[in-house]
């Protein structure tokens, strides 16, 4: 049963603790990763036979699988990816930036190009669950951005294909090549390059904690979107609100993983203790019911605090991945929410909106990371470079500026360097 708690009895740090995996990931991961950019495709099919139970013939999925996965997919299902895309898209679009040149000083241009980088890869989890959502999300902003080639690595099913679902998405998001591919291995192959897997420039996407430390060990290799945890959800709440549907919206994350954070903070003890009975009511009825149980049972909390501005600073302190403000006046408080992946505002809006269809993006900062770190956007995919002119006439106005800077900081062939143009 979740734990009810008053504010104090708890520090922000424990309210999102979880009972994490005992098992030496790390050093499990450096061994992947090493076997994989020592043996390239020959590891990768190796471990899909030992981890997904898959002996394969190719590690790509071929046109006529992506062709054979849309025509089994339901006309209704087409068209909702369609309709999220299209919303995606749109709020996307928004986050382009432009170059741009300064030049309003004589003999003086600077400058800002922005360029996307050359190819990006895209991790879309598979195991307990299919994340054709994760191919949307995570593809259409580097489409956007301009990234001249998309690759997806996703796990096989035992029979060696590719869950239809995720090939239907990555065929409306427009992604150029799907590997059968999926764990830490899956993200050496992308960030060294194997006989199959071109080598990236950028990882995104989340996954397991064997992806999370594998995407940790190759930053520096190639650039990666955030070091993700598992999935959490703050929901602020006042005593008006439903117990049924808060109830509902906390295992909407709870359901995605044992190690899962659902937690409530409302100034209500009333409220907290009916969400707590609707809880035990719609747990069994889950498919998930197992995970979901194990994880309210572990990591939930409710959260009593004294009014609404206290809690919402509780959770501007715990700075979650998902924060829900049920209350009838939403912007109200907006200004208030400083740290939050992804805030949905109201009594009608689930956070199942935004991971499947509103628009804005579901990759997001966890672990209290949203203190500095922004939800997956245009700008994941993009970098920037600058560029200086100056003609002589501009550099004779300002040699003898840097000169004195250059020799402040001891650095005498710096200050040389201007001078040296200026006095031939």
């Amino acid at each position: 049963m979740i734990k009810i708690l008053k504010y104090g009895e708890v520090t922000p740090d424990e309210v999102f603790a979880r009972v994490e995996p005992t098992v030496n990931v790390e050093d499990i991961v450096t061994d992947i990763i090493s076997d994989v950019r020592k043996n390239g495709d020959a590891a990768l099919y190796k471990y899909c036979e030992k981890f997904d139970g898959a002996r394969l013939s190719s590690l790509i999925v071929s046109e006529e699988e992506i062709a054979e996965a849309v025509a089994s997919v339901e006309p209704e299902f087409l068209e909702i990816l369609r309709k999220a895309a299209a919303n995606i898209r749109k709020f996307h679009e928004k986050q382009t930036r432009n170059s741009f040149i300064i030049n309003d000083e004589n003999g003086v241009v600077m400058g800002q190009k922005v360029i996307p980088v050359d190819r990006a890869g895209l991790y879309v989890p598979g195991g307990t669950a299919a994340y054709p959502s994760t191919v949307l999300m995570d593809s259409i902003p580097a489409k956007i951005a301009g990234v001249k080639e998309v690759v997806i690595t996703t796990p096989p099913g035992k029979n060696g294909k590719v869950n239809p679902v995720i090939l239907a998405a990555a065929h409306v998001a427009g992604v150029d090549k799907i590997v059968k591919v999926g764990g830490a291995q899956a993200v050496a192959a992308l960030a060294y390059g194997t006989e199959s897997v071109p080598k990236v420039d950028k990882i995104v996407g989340p996954g397991n904690a064997f992806v999370a430390e594998a995407k940790r060990q190759v930053y520096g290799i190639v650039s990666i979107d955030m070091i993700a945890g598992p999935s959490e959800i703050l929901i602020v709440a006042d005593g008006a609100s439903d117990p049924r549907h808060l109830a509902s919206d906390l295992l909407s994350q709870a359901e995605h993983d044992k190690l899962a954070s659902a937690v409530l903070v409302t100034d209500s003890m009333t409220l907290a203790e009916a969400v707590s009975r609707e809880l035990e009511v719609q747990i069994p009825l889950l498919e998930r019911c197992e995970i979901a149980r194990e994880s309210i049972d572990r990591n939930g909390k409710i959260i009593v605090a004294e009014d609404l501005m206290s809690a919402i600073n509780i959770a501007n302190e715990i700075a979650p991945e998902h924060l829900e403000l049920c209350v009838d006046n939403p912007f109200d408080y907006l200004d208030s929410i400083r740290h939050a992946g992804s805030i949905f505002m109201g009594r009608n809006c689930p956070e199942a909106l935004g991971d499947y269809f509103a628009g804005p993006n579901h990759t997001l900062p966890t672990s209290g990371t949203a203190k500095f770190s922004s939800p997956l956007s245009v700008d994941d995919f993009v970098k920037k470079t600058q560029y200086t002119y100056f003609t002589k006439g501009a550099l004779e106005r300002v040699a003898r500026d840097v000169e004195y800077f250059a020799k402040k900081e001891g650095l005498t062939a710096h200050a040389k360097s201007a001078v040296i143009r200026i006095e031939d």
